[in-house]
């Protein structure tokens, strides 16, 4: 945990990461400590997995991170971080792609949801290129949802649990 901590303090280190939310990891021991409390991949009720993917280069160079939040009904909050230097390369929409591609195909997902500050405009991009459109804030199933941001959904028709 520890080597992948320090490299990924390096990725999210990056000022740009910021522009619209969030801050920096506060260091690399922090950053270890939250990776170990991820790392149980489930959450305590046991219904919610937690998945986490790195994402390396073929050199095997660090650049970002896809996340997922997966409920046993089939619905799936997404999240990701791609390093700035990165940008514009799509290695954040080959990421992103690949670990939908993952769910649907293995987990059982029919329903993607993506929350980001509607300023985001290459976030919104780059959903909008994987078939993503805008949805309502209730959609995120989230009432604490800011007012500021935007919902992004991506409806699949194909697993167990589709609707």
């Amino acid at each position: 945990m520890l080597a992948l901590a320090k490299e990924m303090f390096v990725v999210l280190s990056d000022p740009a990461l910021y522009e619209f939310e969030n801050a920096p990891p506060e260091s690399e021991a922090w950053l270890s400590e939250r990776f170990a409390r991820l790392d149980s991949r489930v959450s305590k009720d046991g219904t919610t997995r937690w998945f986490n993917w790195v994402v390396r280069l073929s050199t095997g160079q660090l650049t970002g991170y896809t996340q997922a939040t997966v409920r046993p009904d089939g619905i799936t909050h997404i999240a990701y971080e791609i390093a700035s230097k990165f940008w514009r390369q799509g290695i954040g929409s080959s990421a992103v792609a690949a670990m939908l591609v993952e769910l649907e195909s293995s987990y059982n997902v029919h329903t993607f949801i993506a929350v980001l500050k509607a300023r985001n405009f290459r976030s919104m991009a780059l959903l909008r290129s994987l078939g993503f459109s805008a949805g309502t804030r209730r959609a995120a199933l989230d009432p604490a949802a800011d007012p500021d941001e935007l919902v992004m959904h991506k409806q699949v028709h194909s697993g167990a649990n589709a609707a």
